[in-house]
């Protein structure tokens, strides 16, 4: 029997490439699954985000706002073709006068899709809006699309700009709405 040093060393590199591929492709998979995890938080976290600022426009409260907007006189806001500069801008003259404006505000997200970029997010939703009209008792029943710009500020998602375009339901809509 003749000994083969190459056969050797072939079976011996062999067997810890083989190794090396486990662990490389175990810790892909890791990191893979940390990475789905932490997408999902990201996304749970501005879902919630979402909804708290529903409310606030819902009870014309400010507070979500502070809490979530990025604070910059540079971020815009814009609604029904007008638009707000800066946080203080938005509160001050759409937040706080619809509460004044409108009686029983609803502000409906659905069907929202969240997509993320190194730091940077936007979700876009379909959105439906009902009120009543305090001086005239006219009802708003309006549909649309809202998008939201986030940026990852201090490890903390900010909204830093806002986009929402909606318009009256037909009647037939609402003859078909269950």
């Amino acid at each position: 029997m003749t000994y083969n040093f190459l056969d050797t060393w072939t079976g011996i590199n062999m067997q810890r490439i083989m190794l090396g591929l486990v662990v490389f492709f175990s810790t892909m998979i890791n990191a893979d699954t940390g990475d789905n995890a932490k997408v999902a938080d990201d996304q749970a976290t501005l879902m919630v985000i979402i909804d708290e600022i529903a409310r606030g426009w819902e009870q014309a409260d400010g507070t979500p706002f502070r809490k979530h907007f990025l604070n910059s006189e540079r971020s815009r806001f814009i609604e029904g073709g007008g638009q707000n500069i800066g946080l203080t801008d938005l509160i001050d003259n759409h937040v706080t006068p619809e509460g004044d404006a409108l009686d029983g505000l609803t502000l409906d997200f659905s069907s929202v899709e969240v997509h993320f970029e190194a730091g940077f997010a936007w979700a876009i939703a379909n959105v439906g809006v009902k009120a009543t009209v305090k001086k005239s008792g006219k009802n708003i029943h309006n549909k649309g699309f809202q998008t939201f710009l986030f940026r990852k500020v201090n490890n903390v998602w900010k909204v830093v700009h806002t986009h929402s375009s909606s318009r009256p339901v037909k009647a037939e809509d609402k003859a078909h709405s269950h």
